[in-house]
């Protein structure tokens, strides 16, 4: 039986580990590269990914698409693939990936169902494939079993059953802790500065909270350079908790320091780029600095 053929847009840090994984089973994976940065075309022929010209053969050529991108792009995204999607002669399959609230995913669904496509919603948990770890799918739909094929050594597929919004409201819960916690250890670290205590609250720290500090050390240098996509994963997250009564304020400041990360220097750095060996304290005095430079009207 042949394989299907799978559409991934677009070839970010995500999108291009999770194509290398699908061709490793076999699978031809294309994308569209026209527009895209070179570091996105980088990424796709490292994965193996076929460029195709235009959304039109794309949706001509693939019977799955997969849709893993910044989060506020995603229903954009959609609205431009419908078009083709309806024109197309086939029953193609359309998964959402991305870090979206239910209702945003709703949305999506009618976007691609109005044209007669299949709708599928999948939340994506851990690191890309084949970076540690396994890669968790959470899918949900009538149609889920139609990505049973990505489990293996590197994903793991969830089934959740046919409510079709409960893949993006357990990325939306997940992410409200670990994401928010990253914020909430930068305000902290970077408060701390700014009032003159750095030093003596970051040795409390070390002596008494042993776990965040370390969390600290491994992850806060480094998250400039997801902050403009977390931004938005952060107001979907707003999103999610206002529509069920709870307080959307804790991911609204959450996004706020994903945007300030974003405005240093250090957002500059991608995956492949990062310094990894700036410290916690150099990081710490560059997002102080863009603080103060924000502040006094320099930025």
């Amino acid at each position: 039986m042949t394989k299907p053929v799978i559409g991934v847009m677009s070839p970010g840090d995500m999108g291009h580990a999770v194509a290398a994984a699908i061709g490793e089973k076999g699978h031809r994976v294309i994308t569209v590269l026209a527009g895209r940065s070179g570091l996105s075309k980088e990424r796709a022929a490292r994965s193996g990914m076929e460029d195709r010209p235009n959304l039109e053969i794309l949706a001509q050529d693939a019977d799955i698409v997969l849709s893993i991108m910044p989060p506020e792009k995603a229903l954009a995204f959609a609205e431009e693939l419908a078009p083709p999607l309806k024109m197309s002669k086939k029953l193609l399959t359309f998964v959402d990936c991305n870090a979206i609230s239910p209702d945003t995913t709703l949305a999506v669904q009618k976007i691609i169902e109005d044209v007669g496509a299949t709708f599928i919603n999948a939340g994506i948990i851990g690191p890309p494939p084949g970076r540690g770890g396994v890669t968790k799918f959470y899918v949900s739909g009538s149609a889920e079993d139609q990505l049973a094929f990505l489990a293996g050594d590197s994903i793991k597929f969830i089934p959740l059953g046919g409510n079709i919004t409960k893949a993006s409201a357990i990325k939306m819960c997940y992410a409200a802790l670990t994401k928010g916690m990253m914020t909430l250890y930068t305000a902290a670290l970077v408060t701390g500065e700014l009032l003159g205590i750095g030093e003596e609250l970051q040795t409390e720290y070390a002596g008494s909270q042993q776990f965040h500090w370390e969390a600290m050390n491994k992850r806060v240098p480094f998250y400039a350079a997801d902050a403009d996509r977390w931004a938005g994963e952060m107001d979907q997250i707003s999103e999610t908790f206002a529509a069920v009564g709870m307080s959307p304020n804790l991911h609204i400041g959450a996004a706020d320091i994903f945007r300030l990360l974003e405005k240093s220097p250090l957002s500059a750095e991608t995956r492949e780029t990062l310094d990894k060996s700036r410290t916690l304290q150099q990081a710490v005095d560059i997002y102080t600095e863009t603080v103060r430079s924000l502040s006094t009207g320099k930025n």
